[in-house]
């Protein structure tokens, strides 16, 4: 998992800034060439697959958000107070 990584949180977090900023030059193969690059050598195959993953969810959810598609507050409290006791 990409949590056992040892690479900081907060540049993992800077790299998706940049990312999402760049996101509408770059094809999908360079999005994901770019955050390869920036894991540490000693990465894994799967915390490869989880970043793929995290990439396209995160994009996936900035357009549904650009798109109006998102659930209002009170809604996401109705829909989550039956699983958060």
């Amino acid at each position: 998992m990409i949590s056992d990584t040892p690479f900081s949180i907060l540049n993992f977090v800077n790299k998706m800034i940049i990312f999402v900023r760049y996101k509408l030059i770059m094809t999908t193969k360079e999005k994901i060439i770019n955050g390869i690059k920036n894991l540490p050598d000693t990465v894994s195959v799967d915390d490869i697959l989880d970043q793929i993953m995290l990439m396209e969810k995160i994009e996936k959810g900035i357009d549904q958000s650009n798109k109006n598609q998102v659930v209002p507050d009170d809604e996401l409290d109705k829909r989550l107070g039956k699983w958060l006791v």
